[in-house]
């Protein structure tokens, strides 16, 4: 039997990828935990897809997590490793690459960052955004992890030396070891390369969500498909990304009827907040305007014009990493609160700091994907207390500006 593994950077990444072979009927899991004992994986999983959390770390830590990954899959038998790779190419992408070859002892790795569905494409190695360079894009600008460079050869020589081979479309590249880097402006690009690579050539291989369906496709992953569950016809918003694709898509809902509530620095980021009575009337009240509503944004940014989380942390002397980690933690906990209250909604959860620190909170080690409601936006699910909640997982810089007006349609919550 096939079995492949996916070694993604961060949640949503790790679902929207494991999602394109889940949708085939692929016998499809998502472990959280980057130490997760590759030897206690079902004996009937096809794919397993684990979040090894390396996006935040320093280069040699993040190289340290996914070798040993890649050791473990080959000694339990994998046959198949993708290196998921950021479609915007933030994190460590040149460190994580290497990690995969020195592990798999390999002097040579396909590389094919596109994702076309979602205007990201490669042209003459450089990387683009809705057409414009990736560094020069919003991902240049990202608080915690920006892009500074747009060509893939400087990305990946930043932390790597191992060679940079750049195949460009319609050119036949020199053929020599490295890491080789696939031009694609479309999905046809990212097939051709796939059936050329053949099967050998793809049992090495890194990319993004927009080549793993071209994986799921070449390796015949197919089960019988999954079908649609039913879905609480209400929409819980918990906004955890600062990415300005998130921003808009809030003011775009918030214009269409959507009640918004932005945190205060206190309620993101005191602990001790959750325990006040302010808290316990705070969150009924917002369980009440959801259950109204039917729709309902929790918001962890700030409202327009104004600094108070810089303030706070000024204040408090908190880094950007403390902000981020204590920003994702409170909101996780502050969901699972909501949970254990009575929120009766399908959920969902951007970015994927917030995602995962929601699964830590309510104890959830695995997630079965089950199919992408829109471009980007996956559906998933886990058990919390005996009850199966449905929720919908999104990267902060994925879909257009009404996407959560038609998430909240698609399950009947919508006017």
């Amino acid at each position: 039997m096939v079995r492949l593994l996916i070694i993604a950077d961060d949640f949503t990444g790790a679902l929207d990828t494991g999602v394109q072979f889940a949708a085939r009927g692929a016998a499809t899991r998502v472990a959280t935990d980057p130490a997760y004992d590759l030897s206690q994986a079902e004996a009937g999983i096809q794919v397993l897809v684990l979040d090894a959390e390396t996006r935040h770390l320093r280069p040699e830590a993040a190289y340290g997590v996914v070798f040993r990954a890649v050791e473990n899959a080959l000694k339990f038998g994998f046959t198949y490793i993708y290196k998921k790779t950021d479609s915007a190419l933030r994190g460590n992408v040149g460190a994580e690459l290497t990690a995969v070859m020195n592990a798999a002892g390999a002097d040579s790795l396909a590389f094919i960052p596109a994702l076309p569905k979602m205007n990201r494409v490669t042209r003459k190695g450089v990387h683009y955004i809705d057409g414009v360079p990736v560094a020069d894009s919003v991902f240049g600008q990202d608080p915690f992890e920006p892009v500074t460079a747009s060509s893939l050869e400087e990305i990946i020589a930043a932390q790597s030396k191992r060679p940079v081979v750049l195949h460009r479309l319609g050119e036949a590249a020199e053929s020599r070891p490295g890491i080789q880097v696939y031009d694609s402006e479309t999905d046809g690009d990212l097939l051709r390369i796939g059936r050329a690579l053949g099967r050998e050539g793809l049992t090495l291989s890194a990319g993004c969500a927009g080549f793993a369906a071209v994986l799921a496709e070449l390796l015949e992953l197919n089960g019988p498909p999954p079908g649609r569950p039913e879905l609480v016809p209400a929409l819980f918003v918990a906004c955890g990304s600062v990415n300005p694709v998130t921003l808009r898509q809030m003011e775009t809902a918030e214009a269409a009827g959507f009640p918004r509530v932005h945190l205060t620095p206190e309620q993101k980021l005191e602990p001790g907040w959750l325990e006040t009575p302010d808290c316990a009337a705070a969150a009924a009240a917002w369980l009440e305007a959801a259950g109204e509503e039917k729709r309902f944004i929790l918001d962890v940014n700030d409202p327009p014009g104004r600094d108070d989380t810089a303030a706070y942390a000024r204040e408090h002397r908190l880094s950007t990493e403390d902000l981020r980690v204590r920003i994702s933690s409170q909101l996780g906990r502050l969901i699972q609160r909501l949970l254990d209250q009575g929120l009766d909604a399908t959920l969902l959860c951007t970015g994927g700091d917030t995602l995962l620190a929601l699964t830590r909170a309510v104890g959830v080690a695995e997630l079965t994907p089950v199919c992408d409601l829109d471009t980007g936006a996956v559906l998933t699910n886990f058990v919390y207390m005996g009850k199966t909640y449905h929720i919908i997982s999104k990267s902060g810089g994925f879909g257009e500006p009404d996407l959560f007006i038609r998430l909240a349609r698609s399950i009947g919550a919508g006017d």
